[in-house]
């Protein structure tokens, strides 16, 4: 096992180059039943939640056990796909709560030259194991989704443990391990906050998006075995991932902008 560093405000993450390939996302994608030829050459934002938990764990920042709260993702502009793109980051606070601590990370997505594409903040819930069963994560944002019946319905997803699977990345064993998950106060995996994500951006995507700003809530855990779909308001104001008729994550839009025609 790594030697973990303790999480602490102003850890920094190492920065880095990477490129997500066209290859990867239709990999990813398609394992969890999305065509990933809803993005052309461009990278669905979702990508980034998990890339960024991604570049903590290799910085030395464990994201094992983590429950993901609340995202911020600012999309600046379109993002390419098989092209580099740098990547920098830091822990803005870490905060004691009754099931354990609260921590803010920020990262930054640019190109080479220092051209913002994207930002993303996440909250997320370190659980103390001595706590589990305890409640309390935090302050909590009031439910944007009051009434699933106002949602127009876009898609329905059934998922399986196996598309979980193959969609996960090492480093937070809930998503992928049964006794992992069941350590955690789970009855079983849970899928990833990004991966919810992805059956909400790919509902917005419908003519491609140059701009985004959102903040997703993730309000309730989604197992591996479950079934859910995606509901948005008339006014494209909100959307949720829905399980039966209750929220599991909502997403607060401020705002959507699509590409120009031929562009």
């Amino acid at each position: 096992m790594p030697d973990w560093l303790e999480p602490k405000a102003g850890l920094q993450i190492t920065p880095k180059t990477f490129t997500v390939t066209r290859q990867y996302q239709a990999e990813k994608l398609g394992a969890i039943g999305i065509d990933p030829s809803l993005y052309g050459g461009l990278c669905d934002p979702a990508f980034f939640i998990g890339l960024s938990i991604q570049a903590g764990a290799e910085s030395g920042i464990s994201a094992e056990g983590n429950v993901n709260m609340l995202t911020e993702l600012v999309q600046h502009r379109p993002i390419p796909l098989d092209e580099d793109l740098a990547l920098t980051g830091q822990i803005q606070w870490v905060r004691p709560v009754p099931r354990g601590r609260r921590i803010r990370t920020t990262v930054e997505i640019t190109l080479p030259d220092g051209t913002p594409v994207l930002s993303v903040s996440r909250e997320s819930l370190k659980p103390n194991p001595k706590l589990v069963g305890t409640r309390g994560a935090g302050e909590q944002a009031a439910p944007i989704l009051t009434d699933t019946g106002a949602l127009q319905p876009i898609a329905r997803y059934a998922l399986t443990p196996e598309a979980t699977a193959a969609y996960s990345s090492e480093g937070n064993a809930i998503h992928y391990d049964v006794e992992a998950a069941r350590a955690g106060g789970f009855r079983a995996p849970i899928i990833g906050g990004g991966q919810g994500v992805h059956f909400i951006t790919a509902a917005l995507w419908d003519k491609g998006i140059d701009q985004m700003d959102v903040t997703i809530y993730f309000r309730r855990p989604i197992f591996w075995d479950e079934s859910v779909w995606v509901g948005v308001l008339p006014d494209r104001s909100a959307a949720g991932l829905i399980k039966g008729e209750k929220v599991a994550t909502e997403v607060r839009i401020h705002t959507l902008a699509r590409r120009r025609v031929g562009i």
